[in-house]
């Protein structure tokens, strides 16, 4: 089972949007040398919905070569057409991913039944764990715990990344006992800590883009038991949970990142560069956190 701290890495990208490979190597090396437990690649901070087929997979392909086994790399391969899903889960088991993280369809708006026939369908049709995500403000739709459990008897459905942002949803989660197999991790910074303190198995984490050692410290004390610790790192690092979200994700945090000096500050339309009236919040959380002076 892969546990704590998971970045949902960004996709750096040129000002003219072309991909930039060379930052993205430096971030999967930077990741590892500050403890980041694994990789999500091309999640929805990844702009995952702007990457055409051959990209997504390039990417998920560059970040499993360049971890090189150090640390998990997890791929995203959702879609709200099940074929596509299949697709692109396929491709990432062929590049190498060690998971596929699969988001509930959006725009469709399935019901319980059609996100479970959904889900099965890729579990039966490729043989690579796959983690569940549910994130309702984005999609549209949410994965209740009832249907989880009937996918949690899936072999291959390993565990559930529950971005819902209630901690209320987290514990309804852990009371199922969905198996000492099934991981259930936090997809909301700010309730991440109190989540693996509840029995939770770590975050899939925005946060961590910027501030990764401490997102692992933070996790690793939580995994451990360690209230105060964890609950001591998580207070530096509030403000950060809260402030990468001043405008979509992941326009601030791309926007950090370029502060820091690790990406160029390159996203791809509908997304656009944050507007420099957050540019003074986002970097006094920066400075909160200790990632910047």
């Amino acid at each position: 089972m892969i546990k704590g701290s998971i970045v949902a890495i960004v996709t750096p990208m040129h000002e003219d949007g072309a991909l930039d490979w060379k930052r993205l190597d430096a971030l999967v090396d930077w990741h590892v040398a500050e403890g980041t437990d694994a990789i999500v690649a091309v999640g929805t901070t990844g702009e995952s919905a702007t990457l055409d087929l051959e990209e997504h997979i390039a990417v998920i392909r560059r970040v499993v070569e360049r971890a090189a086994g150090r640390v998990p790399v997890i791929a995203g391969t959702g879609s709200n057409a099940t074929s596509e899903a299949i697709e692109q889960t396929l491709a990432a088991k062929t590049v190498g991913a060690d998971a596929a993280l699969l988001v509930t369809p959006y725009y469709n708006k399935p019901p319980q039944e059609g996100l479970y026939r959904h889900f099965r369908k890729i579990a039966e049709s490729v043989e690579l764990p796959q983690i569940l995500y549910n994130v309702p403000g984005r999609t549209g739709c949410d994965l209740l715990p009832a249907t989880v459990a009937r996918l949690a008897q899936l072999p291959n459905i390993v565990g559930i990344k529950e971005a819902r942002g209630e901690l209320s949803r987290i514990r309804e989660l852990l009371d199922l006992e969905l198996g000492a197999d099934f991981a259930i991790y936090s997809g909301d910074d700010a309730t991440a800590c109190a989540s693996i303190l509840a029995g939770g198995h770590g975050d899939i984490s925005v946060t961590a883009n910027v501030a990764p050692r401490k997102m692992h410290q933070m996790c690793a004390a939580a995994l451990a038991g360690d209230r105060a610790t964890a609950e001591a790192l998580d207070a530096e690092l509030q403000a950060l949970h809260k402030d990468l979200f001043v405008e979509p994700n992941p326009i601030p945090a791309k926007w950090a990142l370029c502060q820091m000096g690790m990406i160029e500050n390159g996203l791809r339309l509908p997304l656009v560069p944050m507007d420099e009236a957050h540019a003074p919040r986002v970097r006094a959380a920066l400075q909160a956190a200790g990632v910047m002076a």
